[in-house]
């Protein structure tokens, strides 16, 4: 389960939604881990120390400060209310981030192809993932213990790079074989008008939803998302679930019945 950031900023509200969800996966025995962002909280960190976000094609720039503040965001602020939000539903939580065990290893991201943009474009102290630890995770989650992920990497040179929480939780889900991936956000799915939540698309196969990019109704940040989740049906998990918060059951709700509150990505 992935958590966006924004939504870690109310945390009784995230006990009785995520952590009231991972709490009834549990009971029913599933096996549960959390991945989270932090990009509202670094971006007003960021303003406070009156640091400038740059961001190009809906990514962050990295430079040496702006780590700085994603190490205080993520394995901070954010993860602390992710784990206080936890314990208020019941559920035995370990939150951290990737860098903490090598759970999740990386490598400095080269300059890429931007479309619409001349030169390569350096993201600076970005990671690509290398590997995961699921030896690990497995075995945290055999005694009971519920990892939260917090999205930095590192290597073993001691380097620590930002990842975008998608990509972790996507990678994450793939290597641990999980049955379903699901992403919580603000968004209750993909939506084929952004102001008009009624609009949502409840299932949407591989080419339904390159056919919905190409016809520019999934656009901006919803396409990488959509993205990753569609690469990783290829990596042996069954569906992959986009949903919100309203109502405050919709991601159990959602788990057992997909489709009924979210969009859910299945293969042809």
């Amino acid at each position: 389960m992935k958590i966006g950031g924004e939504l870690a900023q109310d945390v009784p509200r995230l006990a009785r939604t995520v952590g009231a969800a991972v709490r009834a996966f549990l009971d029913a025995g599933i096996k549960v881990c959390v991945v989270h962002g932090g990009g509202p909280q670094a971006t007003e960190l960021a303003k406070k120390l009156g640091l400038e976000t740059k961001q190009v094609a809906g990514q962050r720039v990295t430079d040496e400060a702006t780590l700085e503040v994603m190490k205080m965001t993520l394995a901070g602020q954010v993860s602390v209310n992710v784990a206080s939000a936890l314990r208020i539903a019941g559920v035995p939580a370990l939150c951290t981030t990737g860098v903490s065990g090598g759970l999740v290893d990386a490598s400095r991201r080269p300059p890429v192809d931007v479309a619409g943009i001349e030169a390569p474009v350096d993201y600076g102290l970005v990671g690509d993932i290398a590997a995961v630890n699921v030896t690990m995770l497995e075995t945290l989650s055999e005694r009971g213990v519920v990892v939260g992920l917090g999205s930095l990497a590192g290597d073993v040179h001691g380097r620590v790079f930002n990842v975008n929480a998608d990509t972790v939780a996507t990678r994450v889900a793939g290597k641990l074989r999980a049955a379903r991936l699901l992403l919580v956000s603000n968004v209750p799915g993909v939506l084929k008008d952004r102001n008009d939540p009624a609009s949502r698309i409840p299932r949407l196969t591989p080419r339904e939803a390159r056919a919905q990019i190409a016809a520019g109704v999934i656009q901006g940040g919803m396409i990488p998302k959509v993205e990753e989740s569609l690469a990783m049906l290829d990596e042996g998990i069954d569906a992959i679930h986009i949903v919100g918060l309203s109502p405050e059951s919709a991601i159990l709700d959602e788990a057992l019945e997909p489709g009924r509150y979210g969009t859910v990505f299945v293969k042809e």
